[in-house]
């Protein structure tokens, strides 16, 4: 693997970021940009230009909060949020077997699959806690982001929200989420109004739903 320098990956004609900030403005749904003071490292290490959606996110910002907060895009990192490299355990430049670049508040995750996935190299895949594996969305990190900034957040999750979540997950820490009783992989129709929800870290969930997927296997 040729490993490329910063001015490489940075020398583009036509930056996604541009773009991407365009479709923020237009979001139908709250959004908010996370800073960073680790764009170039986190570029670095994932090598790939700001000429793509996945470099100009991971360039620029520290995050982005789609919805409230409900969903939690990584970037660059910081105090907030954890780098896409950090997430996906990349610590020198590298082709991973599985990016992470996202999650939701109900410990929901989002990946690039690299083969480790066993869905299709390059397709976003996302980990369900109420499946406990994952599965693709049929679509590139491109099409994902704009498809979330553009609203598809009120489908993809119409069956997981209650009266109030709103007001709920704009309250909570971008690396906080919502641990619900009885966990979603238990019931066969999930009644969120009626679902015990406790806001605890976000690691926390992840640890509850490796564990609960691992055991299931």
């Amino acid at each position: 693997m040729e490993i490329r320098t910063i001015e490489q990956l940075t020398d583009v004609t036509d930056p996604a970021w541009g773009e991407i900030q365009e479709a923020i403005k237009a979001a139908p749904v709250a959004v908010d940009v996370l800073p960073t003071d680790s764009g170039a490292d986190t570029l670095h290490k994932l090598q790939v230009t700001t000429h793509s959606t996945l470099g100009g996110i991971a360039y620029n910002c520290g995050g982005i909060l789609i919805d409230h907060g409900w969903v939690r895009l990584y970037g660059g990192g910081g105090a907030q949020l954890p780098s896409i490299a950090e997430a996906s355990g990349i610590t020198e430049p590298s082709v991973p077997g599985a990016l992470i670049f996202g999650h939701d508040v109900l410990g929901g995750r989002f990946a690039i699959d690299g083969g480790a996935l066993g869905i299709s190299p390059g397709e976003v895949c996302y980990f369900s806690p109420d499946g406990l594996e994952w599965e693709g969305l049929d679509m590139g990190h491109s099409g994902f982001v704009h498809a979330f900034l553009g609203g598809a957040t009120t489908k993809f999750y119409d069956l997981f929200r209650w009266e109030g979540w709103e007001a709920d997950t704009k309250a909570l820490k971008p690396d906080q989420g919502f641990m619900v009783f009885p966990p979603l992989f238990s019931r066969e129709n999930p009644e969120v109004d009626f679902i015990t929800r406790t806001a605890v870290p976000m690691q926390e969930i992840f640890a509850f739903y490796e564990t609960s997927a691992a055991s299931n296997s």
